[in-house]
């Protein structure tokens, strides 16, 4: 997460194949779409109740004291406190169908939308997803409402105009007008972002809005910025309308959200990744971990198989996976093309329903590991390899104390790097750390340090460019390629 706050004839035609593509040039003036959209797009307000229980009991008064009832009401407002936020929202259904953020609206009593007109209603919630930060209200009316609809986000352009419509600050009504500055932003605050970076100016409050095309046309919900005050800096991001339709039309239909499933923890390729598993380049989703019991299982798909594509859709990154599967229809028997052993292979998968994979996992829930009783730190069966820079020791209780190793978890320990070594590059970018178990190297297992060295050692006399591990971390299971030195 960002440290700043966060507030997806033949020569004629050859000639026209070559033109590049004329950019929309930028309007007038936005008066018009400004006037058209803005009686859909709604203020949002809303209350919660805070009961507070950690008040001393009242004094005690002589019957009829004046002090009774002031002390009375004071301590009949502290204990009971309601806390309102505001945002915004769009119509997208004349008979009363909102769309806004899923935090503008979460842990509200009451919600109330306030329409441009003056109009104001009461909303209830027709569902809402945490994952996309999304939610759907539905409000009650004798006539239809101003509505907007949702365009194609996937053709959008960086560089192409936008404007955005919100309720910063509580001020009311805003228009506001930029450019895409980005796609495909990753802003860490959910498994599936894809944001749409735009400078529009989107500030507190504008959470929950349309970013439309112009055309008038929903192309994003304004959901977070980036900025050190708190105010509008021109990085502002909109979660793009291919979601938004997608998880609100679920939520319509169902209350909540169904997601596909087949049970793969998957990281990033990198180029020494790619290289390691003799792929042409980096791309596609490495398998970390499988999830036992689960479809991919079932379906054949190994930990370092890497999937370049699911359903005939090509699978560029990491990120790209978790939302082909997530928007695929549950029960279906999807093809899904691998990496694996230096080849190309498929297999076939057929999906279950995430939430119900969330539902068994939290119900079937370990107890916390207790405390294990501290030992001498030992440093037994340590070994150094220089080649990588870095220590690596058998594993034993003291090891397991000082890193938080948990009992079942075996293989070989990091318990030193060097900076300015492979190690240490690798150290420096996330990939490697103190306290990581090396579980294989080169795709062969390990459970002693020299067995460690001794995979590193035949890596360097075979000349190999790279070393695959395969590493645990706090009991998640990722690959890592360490680049030799030179």
């Amino acid at each position: 997460m960002s440290p700043f706050a966060l507030l997806r004839g033949c020569g004629l035609a050859v000639i026209l194949a070559m033109a590049p593509a004329m950019a929309r040039a930028a309007p007038d003036s936005f008066s018009g779409l400004a006037a058209r959209l803005s009686p859909a797009v709604v203020n949002i307000s809303t209350s919660q109740k805070i009961e507070r229980q950690d008040l001393n009991e009242m004094p005690q008064f002589p019957p009829g004291s004046p002090y009774e009832e002031m002390f009375k009401d004071y301590y009949d407002q502290q204990r009971d406190s309601a806390v309102t936020s505001l945002g915004s929202g769009f119509v997208i259904d004349p008979a009363g169908l909102i769309v806004t953020n899923n935090h503008v609206i979460e842990g509200a009593d009451e919600i109330t939308v306030n329409f441009p007109d003056g109009l104001s209603l009461t909303a209830e919630l027709v569902g809402k997803d945490e994952k996309t930060d999304l939610a759907v209200l539905r409000v009650k009316h004798d006539a239809p409402l101003p509505s907007v609809s949702f365009g194609d986000s996937d053709s959008l352009l960086v560089g192409d105009w936008v404007m955005a419509i919100g309720n910063p600050f509580g001020l009311g009504g805003t228009v506001t007008a930029g450019i895409v500055s980005a796609r495909n932003r990753d802003i860490e605050s959910g498994p599936y972002d894809d944001f749409i970076q735009t400078d529009a100016a989107i500030n507190r409050g504008n959470s929950g809005g349309p970013l439309f095309d112009m055309d008038g046309n929903v192309i994003g919900v304004n959901s977070a910025i980036i900025s050190p005050s708190g105010g509008s800096i021109g990085i502002g991001f909109a979660i793009p309308a291919s979601i938004v339709k997608h998880t609100v039309g679920q939520l319509i239909e169902f209350g909540e959200t169904r997601r596909g499933w087949i049970g793969v923890r998957v990281q990033v390729v990198t180029p020494e990744l790619a290289e390691s598993l003799g792929l042409d380049k980096a791309r596609g989703a490495l398998v970390a971990e499988v999830t036992s019991g689960g479809p991919a299982e079932k379906g054949g798909i190994k930990a370092q198989d890497i999937i370049l594509s699911f359903d005939g859709k090509a699978i560029r990154d990491s990120r790209a996976l978790p939302r082909a599967i997530a928007d695929s229809e549950i029960g279906k028997t999807a093809t899904i093309e691998v990496w694996r052993d230096g080849a190309s292979t498929s297999v076939s998968v057929t999906l279950e329903r995430l939430e119900d994979f969330e539902k068994r996992s939290a119900e079937g829930a370990a107890t916390p590991t207790p405390e294990p009783t501290p030992t001498p730190e030992v440093a037994e069966g340590a070994v150094r390899i220089d080649a990588l820079g870095m220590t690596v020791a058998d594993m034993n209780d003291a090891l397991r104390e000082r890193f938080g190793i948990a009992a079942e978890v075996q293989g070989v320990v990091i318990t030193d790097i060097t900076p300015d070594t492979p190690a240490g590059q690798a150290a420096g970018e996330g990939r490697l750390r103190v306290g990581d178990v090396v579980v294989e190297v080169a795709q062969q297992e390990v459970t002693t340090a020299q067995a460690v060295s001794d995979r590193v050692g035949e890596a360097v006399s075979a000349s190999n460019r790279v070393v695959l591990f395969l590493l645990n971390r706090g009991g998640d299971l990722s690959f890592a390629a360490i680049r030799l030195g030179e």
